[in-house]
């Protein structure tokens, strides 16, 4: 048997096909675009979801025919937050308001005003990145798309919804939505009242390793499967990279390095620490929770600096060699979509700071890579208050890929980071596994294991340590004036 992970990115949709001894026998990836048509919005076409899977299953198809016809099971990972609104016939009234749109500042103000408890309900302060405001700005600016909205769903259960036909979605993306009762695994009734909505237009929810729901038939036959294989309830994109690094232990932590930046810590109960902004949502898995720093523009920041300067992220880390002697003259916040963990602020911005002549492309490029480790100690700084240390950590995402930059976090962050091999499909990888679970059953301890394959450790210095450390403080400052300029918008 075979099983297939799907993780529907930011950036990308990427699937990769794994058999019984979790060797990945084909990959493929397609780039999808984020539309920004006015200042704190992010958006995206829900039918171009479909269109980059459905191609992509092609690829891999085509790549192992034999073993895609195999594939009894499919897993689902998608980017978390996303408003899907749909009419009576399933159809999006509108684009897809994305995790990273800050344009619902004033409904997070309504809905905690609304619901006094909330934040002990959800685990979470009311930010715009969640659902829940984004449905209260639409029912206040777009009352004639409100009005005719019949179900509301996240990414991957619109993916799920045009798989199978049928509106499903798992407790780890639900926590992101502002509408579950985290303790309960319940959508909250008065959550969703404060948004004008009830349990009727919420998909039914399951554990990430149930089953829920079937590849439809005539699907199945269109893209060449023997029978139509079962689809997983799945998971949000880092419970899914948690599943995919065996991260299902109390205390297990890793770091994510992609289009966004996270911080994970594995809890055996629900642990809400709002002060900080820190996230306390579900996993994946039966009676297991987690905690999230999370910071909006991490590998994001490489690449719209690569694209001010008209380059590649390979052509500009190149000349960078694989370690840094010393830290960039220059300092960079990583704030173009504003700052969840520990600001909860969607107007800051970023920026270069400490400029002279002195200054080329090669210290400004220096200058990200460092300023994403600076907000990344600010995360692990709010999830370390009142709670234990975190002493070393898995790193997974596409910047994981720069050993120059695993080095700087290392370094930043003073504790080790592991890289494993497989490290970048760690979600697709971690939705795979989670569809083999709803598949056969099995006890998850023995399918959600740590990588197998060989393992990079970097390791801290101590004059670097000590270095970052004063840059740190210099860099606070820097982000002190962002957060403050940004409150005169």
């Amino acid at each position: 048997m075979t099983y297939i992970g799907i993780d529907l990115g930011t950036s990308s949709i990427k699937v990769i096909l794994v058999d019984d001894e979790q060797r990945v026998l084909a990959s493929a990836a397609r780039e999808i675009v984020v539309h920004r048509p006015a200042p704190l919005w992010a958006e995206q076409d829900p039918d171009d979801w479909i269109e980059a899977t459905l191609a992509v299953l092609a690829e891999i198809r085509d790549a192992q025919p034999e073993g895609f016809r195999a594939c009894v099971s499919i897993g689902l990972s998608g980017q978390m937050h996303g408003a899907v609104l749909l009419d009576h016939r399933d159809r999006p009234l509108r684009p897809c308001i994305l995790w990273n749109d800050g344009r619902s500042s004033a409904e997070c103000i309504e809905i905690e005003a609304m619901v006094p408890t909330s934040r002990a309900l959800t685990g979470n302060i009311a930010m715009p990145g969640f659902t829940a405001p984004k449905l209260a700005w639409v029912r206040k600016h777009e009352p004639d798309i409100f009005e005719r909205l019949r179900r509301v769903v996240l990414p991957k259960a619109y993916l799920r919804l045009a798989l199978t036909g049928e509106a499903i979605e798992d407790m780890s993306d639900a926590s992101g939505t502002l509408w579950l009762d985290i303790a309960r695994r319940d959508w909250s009734d008065e959550m969703l009242a404060a948004c004008g909505l009830d349990r009727s237009q919420m998909p039914r929810l399951v554990e990430g390793c149930d089953a829920a729901g079937r590849l439809r038939p005539e699907l199945s036959r269109q893209l060449g499967f023997a029978v139509p294989p079962l689809v997983a309830g799945g998971a949000g994109d880092n419970a899914a990279g948690a599943i995919g690094l065996g991260a299902i232990a109390p205390g297990d932590s890793f770091l994510s390095l992609g289009t966004s930046g996270v911080l994970w810590r594995t809890t055996a109960r629900f642990e809400p620490r709002t002060q900080g902004a820190i996230h306390a949502f579900c996993h994946a898995l039966p009676d297991l929770w987690h905690q999230m720093s999370v910071h909006l523009s991490a590998a994001a920041s490489l690449s719209w600096w690569a694209g001010i300067v008209g380059e590649t992220e390979a052509q500009l880390l190149a000349p960078l060699g694989e370690t840094a002697d010393r830290p960039s003259p220059v300092l960079f916040t990583p704030y173009l979509s504003g700052e969840r963990t520990p600001h909860n602020d969607p107007y800051m911005r970023g920026g270069f700071a400490r400029i002279g002549h002195e200054a080329n492309r090669a210290a400004m490029t220096l200058a990200v890579l460092e300023g994403v480790a600076f907000a990344f100690r600010d995360g692990k700084i709010a999830m370390e208050s009142g709670g234990g240390r975190i002493e070393s950590t898995q790193v997974i995402g596409g910047g994981s890929r720069s050993r120059l930059w695993l080095t700087i976090l290392a370094n930043v962050l003073d504790m080790p980071m592991r890289r494993s091999s497989g490290g970048e499909t760690g979600a697709a990888f971690g939705a795979a596994r989670l569809a083999r679970l709803a598949q056969t059953k099995e006890d998850p301890s023995s399918v959600c294991l740590p990588p197998a394959g060989a393992v990079e450790i970097f390791e801290p210095d101590a004059a670097m340590v000590g270095a970052y450390r004063e840059r740190y403080e210099l860099w606070q400052r820097a982000a002190h004036f962002d957060r403050e300029l940004g409150r005169s918008h």
